[in-house]
């Protein structure tokens, strides 16, 4: 075979698109970016050349993240999405070691350690609380070096993970030799980061994302915050000049814009009242069980996910399937407040076995 045997035996990545009238299945932002900063970024797309390549690294916009994160410019690394940097620690520092992180998880920690012929141990969270499971942990970490992947706020069950836990188990994984990243995807919705845990720790890094809250999922494009040296080496294994001069000119505009701090705000709150109110909606309806959340979904179970699912779908509103995660469970996006009144008043319906003109 040409292909290496763990290429061979991995699942492809699917993902199913669905038609739908109300999308809340991807953890995105609501709304797209406003017309008159789309033509600001298509202005500065036609101020550089396309025929010339990019920066090496997307310096200058590494330099807006820094200024905008209180990070040293040269800590900070760019990458076409941070599912990319996620390869690139895996590289840097799993490759004829391992990996550990929990599960269930982002799924793509795993997946690309095991394409990479990474050993990978994936540590059960708590059934309770979805919290992590020190005594678990600590004897996986054990066997080091490697690399710890931690989302924080964590996916999919959207808890923030408890920090005495999670001292006890960097103590585990600084005895062991590993570099913890922190997966801070959706930190802003909950407000608390882990930046503070990474300064001045070679053996660290928090990934984040502009795919969320800067509402720029479909320009694909992540960073990483780490002490100078680590960034260095971890940059060594990205392919260079990987950030174009179009993805960088929409992110520059973005972080240049200055409403851009008021924007983020007005997201942040609108996402938090609305995450509340949803949960509460769910908490009021009968077989519904949320799970609590910090971050732009909520987790929640049901007796019949695949029907609920798909009753959801006929009605034009698309979530999430977590149940072949977790038994049970559905995850819905937050929204727009329409968005989410749609999902709201089709899920009564939905969680019916059967209904006039609904077959199961």
């Amino acid at each position: 075979m040409i292909v290496r045997d763990a290429v061979v035996r991995a699942p492809a990545y699917r993902f199913r698109a669905h038609p739908h009238r109300v999308k809340l299945d991807q953890n995105e932002a609501p709304g797209d970016l406003p017309e008159a900063l789309k033509r600001r970024a298509l202005e500065r797309m036609m101020e550089v050349p396309w025929n010339r390549y990019p920066e090496l690294r997307a310096e200058s916009v590494a330099a807006a993240l820094a200024e905008r994160d209180d990070w040293a410019p040269d800590g900070v690394v760019v990458a076409p999405g941070s599912n990319v940097l996620i390869q690139a620690a895996v590289i840097a520092s799993g490759i004829g070691r391992r990996v550990v992180t929990v599960a269930p998880t982002f799924a793509v920690y795993a997946a690309q350690a095991r394409l990479l012929g990474v050993p990978t141990h994936e540590v059960p969270l708590r059934e309770d609380d979805f919290g992590l499971d020190v005594a678990a942990l600590t004897e996986a970490l054990r066997h080091g070096p490697g690399v710890l992947f931690l989302a924080d706020p964590a996916a999919p069950t959207g808890n923030r993970l408890d920090d005495a836990d999670l001292a006890a188990v960097l103590d585990a994984a600084e005895r062991g030799g590993f570099l913890v990243v922190f997966d801070e995807a959706y930190w802003p919705y909950d407000g608390r980061h882990r930046l503070d845990l990474v300064r001045g720790r070679p053996d660290r890094i928090a990934l984040r994302t502009c795919s969320k809250v800067d509402g720029l999922g479909g320009v694909r494009l992540g960073y990483a915050l780490a002490e100078p040296d680590t960034a260095e080496h971890l940059g060594k294994v990205l392919l260079p000049f990987d950030v174009g001069v179009l993805q960088a000119a929409v992110v520059r505009t973005v972080l240049d814009d200055p409403e851009a701090d008021a924007v983020r705000t007005r997201r942040i709150a609108t996402a938090r009242s609305e995450r509340e109110r949803v949960a509460a909606a769910l908490r009021a309806t009968a077989g519904v069980d949320p799970h609590p959340s910090v971050t732009n979904f909520v987790l929640f179970r049901v007796d019949d996910p695949e029907g609920v699912h798909r009753r959801l779908l006929e009605r034009g509103v698309l979530i999430r399937r977590q149940d072949h995660l977790l038994p049970g469970r559905l995850r819905v996006t937050i929204g727009t407040p329409e968005e989410n009144d749609a999902f709201l008043e089709a899920l009564p319906a939905a969680l019916r076995a059967e209904e006039e003109g609904v077959p199961r």
